[in-house]
């Protein structure tokens, strides 16, 4: 699989996360209905900020930073977004889907395409943007700009990233 496939999955969505936010289409990580995680935002002082220019990632609670991770975002030609945006979704597990091709990848966790957790910010058409860990350290550690505009964290990093933040957490992308 190319380091650019786009990270989209297609799944039908539970109605809890219909009524917390979540997508709507249906275009969301593929996880058991067991492993779903729909929350509402501990607190109004928190938020994911990420630095394009530095390719850090750190989550903001109460005026402090609470870690700055390296990241790998997308390549020129499909540059990760910037903006104000929410977390719209949170997964365990997620499972990939090319929009290319449309095949599956069968693995999930932390070899898979993904990572072991998925938290998407941006649907656009049938592409959702997201952060994610990857089975592809050397692009984090080198904070290279090589995805389809996803977000790109060490497995470790984002999962201390994922038990920061909830569902509807603020995420400020900046140039």
């Amino acid at each position: 699989m190319s380091s650019k496939a786009v990270a989209v999955v297609r799944a039908s969505m539970p109605l809890a996360l219909a009524l917390a936010g979540g997508l709507a289409g249906g275009i969301v990580p593929l996880v058991a209905a067991e492993q779903q995680v729909v929350t509402v935002s501990r607190s109004m002082d928190t938020r994911i900020h990420l630095d394009l220019a530095s390719r850090h990632i750190s989550v903001i609670r109460n005026g402090q930073r609470l870690g700055r991770w390296p990241v790998a975002i997308g390549d020129p030609k499909t540059p990760t977004p910037s903006g104000l945006f929410r977390v719209e979704n949170m997964r365990v597990n997620p499972q990939y889907q090319s929009t290319k091709s449309g095949k599956v990848n069968p693995l999930t966790g932390p070899k898979g395409p993904l990572g072991h957790r998925w938290i998407g910010f941006l649907q656009r058409g049938d592409d959702q943007f997201g952060i994610h860990g990857t089975p592809w350290p050397h692009w984090v550690k080198i904070r290279a700009a090589v995805s389809n505009g996803c977000v790109r964290m060490l497995n470790d990093h984002v999962q201390r990233l994922y038990e920061l933040v909830d569902v509807g957490t603020p995420v400020l992308i900046t140039r």
